[in-house]
C-alpha cells in the first residue's frame, strides 16, 4: 500500500471516530499532551536557532581578531597608528616592490605579486619584517595582502600576532587537495589583510613545497584577485632546503641581513642559493643611526 493510500485510510478512521479533521493544517479537536521536562522541544521551534548558530560559527571560524594595541606595543606597524620612523621605513621598503607588482620594472616579472621574505640564518628578523611589510602594504588603496606563514619548520607568524597555533593551513592543503583555500584563509579585523597558517607539520614538507600541487596553489593565490599581494615568511636559506624550493614559486625575494652580525661570507653563500631568481633584494635590519629624512626637512614628524 502506498503512502497516499495509508494517509487516506488514517483520515477515514479519524473521521469515523468523530474527530474533526482539518485540511492541510493538521488535526483539530485533539488536545496535545503537556510537554514534560524530559520531552525535547519541537524540532520546528529549535531549527531556526540551530541554523543561525551554525552559520555564526562557520563565519567566525574564518576570521581572527588581532590585538592592535598589543601589536603596536611590540613594535609592529598598525593601521591608524602614530607616524614614526618605523612606519616611514616600511613605506620606503614597499615602494620598489609595489612598482614591480604594477609592471613598472624594466622587464616583466612573473608572479611579481608573490614576495618571499627570508634570511641567511635564524634570528635576523625575517618574521618581524614579513609582518610589518604585510601590515604596511595593507594600508595601500589599491592592494590587498595575504600573509602566509611558509616557515613550515618553525612557524612564528601567528605567535607574533598573538594568535593560537591550531589552524589548518598550507601543508594541510598540499596533503589534502580537496580542502578549499577559502576555508583555510583567515580574514582579520584589518580590512585588507588576510592570513594563511603553515598548517600541521609534515616530515615531507620539502617535497610538498616542490610539488605540482604547490605550484597550483601559488598560481591560485596569485591570480584569483588582481589586487592581491602574497607575502611568504620563509625559513632561513642556510637552515632549511624548503626556502630554495619555495623561491622557485615567487617573483620577488627579500633577504634580511642583521647589521653588525651577519658575515659577508654567510650572506654570499645564501645569495648563491638564489641564483636564477628574477628579483633578489637585501634589507639591512637592526641598524642604528640617524634617519636620512631627519636632515632638516622641517616637518618634525619623522623622529
Amino acid at each position: 500500500m502506498g503512502i497516499i493510500e495509508q494517509a487516506a485510510r488514517r483520515l477515514e478512521e479519524l473521521r469515523r471516530s468523530g474527530i474533526d479533521v482539518a485540511s492541510p493544517g493538521g488535526v483539530r479537536g485533539v488536545d496535545m499532551p503537556p510537554r514534560s521536562a524530559s520531552m525535547p522541544p519541537a524540532a520546528v521551534a529549535t531549527a531556526p536557532s540551530a541554523v543561525s548558530d551554525h552559520r555564526t560559527d562557520a563565519a567566525s571560524s574564518h576570521r581572527v581578531e588581532l590585538d592592535l594595541r598589543a601589536l603596536e606595543a611590540n613594535g609592529f606597524v598598525v593601521p591608524n597608528g602614530p607616524r614614526g620612523r618605523l612606519v616611514d621605513e616600511f613605506r620606503a621598503i614597499k615602494r620598489p616592490l609595489l612598482a614591480n607588482v604594477r609592471g613598472e620594472s624594466a622587464a616583466p616579472i612573473r608572479r611579481a605579486n608573490c614576495i618571499m621574505i627570508t634570511s641567511s640564518v635564524p634570528g635576523e628578523g625575517k618574521t618581524f619584517t614579513a609582518i610589518n611589510l604585510a601590515l604596511s602594504m595593507a594600508t595601500e588603496v589599491d592592494s590587498r595582502v595575504l600573509l602566509i606563514d611558509a616557515d613550515v619548520l618553525r612557524p612564528m607568524v601567528f605567535e607574533r600576532l598573538g594568535l593560537g597555533p591550531d589552524y589548518k593551513g598550507l601543508l594541510d592543503k598540499l596533503n589534502e587537495p580537496e580542502l578549499a583555500l577559502t576555508d583555510l584563509i583567515l580574514r582579520t579585523n584589518i580590512e585588507k589583510l588576510s592570513l594563511l597558517p603553515a598548517g600541521r607539520a609534515d616530515p615531507h614538507a620539502t617535497e610538498l613545497l616542490a610539488s605540482e600541487a604547490m605550484r597550483r596553489v601559488v598560481d591560485d593565490l596569485a591570480s584569483r584577485y588582481a589586487d592581491r599581494i602574497v607575502i611568504f615568511d620563509a625559513p632561513p636559506l642556510l637552515a632549511a632546503p624548503e626556502t630554495r624550493v619555495l623561491a622557485a614559486h615567487v617573483g620577488q625575494i627579500i633577504v634580511i641581513v642583521e647589521a653588525q652580525r651577519t658575515l659577508q661570507s654567510t650572506l654570499a653563500e645564501a645569495l648563491d642559493l638564489l641564483e636564477g631568481c628574477p628579483v633578489v633584494m637585501t634589507l639591512l635590519n637592526k641598524a642604528t643611526g640617524p634617519l636620512r629624512s631627519n636632515y632638516g626637512y622641517g616637518y618634525g614628524g619623522y623622529a
